[in-house]
């Protein structure tokens, strides 16, 4: 007897229909197929770093998962040590004060915290300004939950900065929130004291809040900085950081906010409907990842200085240009003007030489003349990935 298909009149929720399947999510099954079919791919892709978080955090994770009380819920807003811990990062390395106990939330990742300050902020049909090129992740959340997304310019002629003539021109009425990202991804544009006092000063005039997203800051970077620096930004920002860039901690999820108290409580009401806290022994781990000393964060940036090296060769065989001054774990090119389409270039790369490189035009319309490369691949694999490229028919 045939079976019916009982799903057949079964439709997906309206809101799908304003996003499409993640770039990445897409194309790294493409990759995955391709080396499948024994074509090994070099993916120059994501910023996943390859490295591993420093030894004493991995230790402290074996040591506490031993502890036959640890595995139970744990506290929506993250345990004390590792607020505290967040906290004396921030005065250490940022010259910020902030209250563990209030002003502090831990987050399993930036993403998830997207999710939760949209909702407990922008109601459907209100408006968010999104960076033009910027994270994919900021338009798709905001348009799943219904905001309308309001892009804003970044351009190579600014310096990867907004420019603050073309905003003050634009109807803020309906904008509820801002998102910014600097270090930039994908830019690679560095922050500077200058830029985050005119964003705290634009979000105090509008009424808007600010929310800056920052986990590059340790990355090729001399001089950290953070928007909550600037004298009461905390009434009007909210930044994310992340210890999946700074520790090479991606898989762990875990990441942070911060912001005043009222802002973290009414994200907190979000997030307790949501989620659960994390594994005590990983917090514990990130704790001790966060007493990091400058030697540790050298390490790291020796090898992506390295890597940043091939990368620039790589740009260089495929006739691409960039400034030299980026910061972060991408380096973010200008195709030539014989390219006629980045995919076309990309593509190519792909099949030609087996090699995975990020079109721009993935983070805006103003990305559609650049390719990113991502600095989370091992020497030796750069090196193998210019040398084919340099072969390339």
């Amino acid at each position: 007897m045939q079976t019916v298909n009982q799903t057949s009149k079964i439709k997906p929720a309206d809101r799908l229909a304003s996003v499409s399947e993640y770039y990445f999510s897409k194309k790294l099954k493409e990759v995955a197929q391709m080396n499948a079919e024994g074509k090994d791919v070099i993916s120059l892709g994501i910023g996943s770093p390859d490295m591993p978080p420093s030894e004493t955090t991995i230790q402290t994770l074996c040591q506490e998962a031993q502890n036959p009380d640890g595995h139970g819920y744990m506290p929506y807003v993250g345990i004390p040590e590792l607020r505290r811990s967040f906290a004396g990062w921030y005065r250490k390395w940022y010259g910020v004060e902030l209250n563990p106990n209030t002003e502090i939330q831990p987050l399993i990742g930036s993403k998830e915290g997207i999710l939760h300050v949209t909702l407990a902020f922008v109601n459907p049909g209100e408006q968010v300004l999104v960076p033009n090129p910027g994270y994919p992740t900021y338009t798709s959340l905001s348009k799943i939950l219904g905001a309308e997304v309001i892009n804003y310019n970044l351009k190579e002629e600014n310096g990867w900065m907004p420019d603050f003539d073309e905003l003050e021109k634009m109807d803020m009425s309906r904008v509820k929130l801002m998102w910014t990202n600097y270090p930039n991804m994908p830019t690679g544009a560095n922050a500077t004291p200058e830029l985050y006092a005119r964003l705290v000063d634009f979000a105090r005039r509008k009424d808007i809040v600010i929310v800056n997203d920052n986990p590059y800051s340790f990355i090729l970077n001399d001089n950290p900085l953070s928007i909550l620096s600037v004298p009461g930004a905390k009434d009007c920002c909210i930044e994310f950081n992340s210890m999946s860039k700074s520790h090479n901690m991606p898989g762990w999820r875990i990441g942070m906010l911060a912001s005043n108290a009222d802002f973290v409580q009414w994200i907190l009401k979000v997030k307790s409907n949501i989620d659960s806290g994390m594994f005590r022994a990983m917090q514990l781990a990130a704790a001790t990842a966060l007493e990091a000393e400058q030697d540790w964060y050298n390490g790291n940036n020796t090898n992506y200085r390295n890597r940043r090296h091939l990368a620039g060769e790589i740009m260089k065989a495929l006739g691409c240009t960039y400034d030299e001054k980026q910061v972060g774990m991408f380096l973010w090119g200008k195709i030539p003007d014989t390219c006629t389409d980045v995919e076309e270039l990309t593509e190519r790369v792909l099949h030609k030489a087996r090699v995975f490189i990020t079109p721009g035009f993935i983070f805006g319309s103003n990305g559609k003349r650049y390719i990113r490369i991502s600095l989370c691949c091992k020497d030796h694999k750069l090196e193998e990935a210019l040398r084919r490229i340099r072969e390339m028919e």
